[in-house]
């Protein structure tokens, strides 16, 4: 059984869907690369399949890890299955990964340390993306669309040394975001499916008073490569659904979105996919609306 660690300092979690070696690796790795901050984390894993292949070699496993903690959970799957993270960490301080990422050596631990330096910051905290040559890197999202993500790859000069102080950027990819619990925004619990995160969770940090910031020495590497295909469910649908609903949350104006879209699928599928998507988004407000309104003749209780 796993000890519990009653006191952590920070929550390291990760979502996966029927992921088990991109879970072991990952983990084994923070074990065995990350030594010196044992003791001050916990693991959470949200495994978003429990009645998957996976699940039962994803339980046995985690049952042999020190402070990890197994999290089943089947009401969300995709982007927003990530809050259930925030959801369950025991600690101040989370370091979100995919369940697929591994880290720099000693990155954790100057993470801690930066955290236990600005204990109230409101800030969203990421790092360098490290290529598979290990050499290159890309340190934020420029704000285009590309392939039908909002977001493309690219690097500031001022990451390419991991003893330079923090900078600001605009938005990066969230394969590995930190914050502290109490300032995580949330993903919209409309979001469903793959996409529509980049761009979004920074701009609600934006205008909840924080920053998203490049910490040069939280280096990380992500395992792009799916050569037997996911086993989760990506579809345009789920995706332009994402974007709208986040675009709408912020009040975003969505012209370059769907002009990208009609450029990208053509004028007919993304046309008719929009409509589709606002009609049933309009219907769930409208649906929203009426429950909240109250009924006639019963606005006031009687000797109220």
């Amino acid at each position: 059984m796993s000890a519990i660690c009653t006191d952590p300092k920070m929550t390291i979690g990760m979502a996966a869907y029927d992921d088990f070696d991109g879970v072991y690796f990952t983990i084994q790795a923070l074990r065995i690369y990350h030594p010196d901050v044992r003791n001050k984390i916990e693991i959470v894993l949200v495994d978003n399949n429990p009645d998957g292949p996976a699940h039962q070699a994803l339980k046995d496993f985690i049952k042999s890890v020190p402070n990890a903690r197994y999290i089943p959970k089947t009401d969300k799957s995709g982007t927003a299955i990530r809050n259930c993270v925030f959801d369950e960490a025991r600690a101040p301080f989370v370091l979100c990964l995919d369940c697929h990422v591994l880290v720099i050596r000693r990155a954790i631990r100057r993470l801690l340390e930066y955290f236990e330096a600005h204990p109230d910051t409101r800030d969203l905290l990421q790092g360098p993306l490290l290529y598979d040559d290990l050499g290159n890197i890309a340190t934020h999202m420029d704000p285009t669309w590309r392939k039908g993500m909002y977001g493309c790859w690219a690097t500031d000069p001022a990451g390419q040394d991991l003893h330079n102080e923090p900078f600001e950027i605009g938005m990066q990819g969230l394969g590995l975001f930190a914050c502290r619990r109490a300032a995580w925004p949330g993903f919209n619990s409309g979001f469903s499916g793959f996409g529509g995160e980049e761009g979004y969770i920074h701009e609600k940090f934006r205008r909840a008073g924080g920053r998203t910031l490049c910490l040069p020495f939280l280096r990380w590497t992500h395992r792009f490569a799916r050569p037997q295909g996911v086993p989760y469910r990506i579809t345009w649908e789920d995706r332009l659904r994402n974007y709208l609903i986040g675009f709408k949350e912020l009040g975003l104006d969505t012209a370059d979105m769907e002009s990208h879209f009609r450029s990208l699928l053509g004028d007919s599928t993304a046309v008719a996919l929009f409509q589709k998507i606002r009609h049933e988004l309009d219907s769930r407000d409208m649906e929203a609306q009426r429950l909240v309104e109250p009924l006639p003749g019963l606005a006031e209780v009687p000797g109220s």
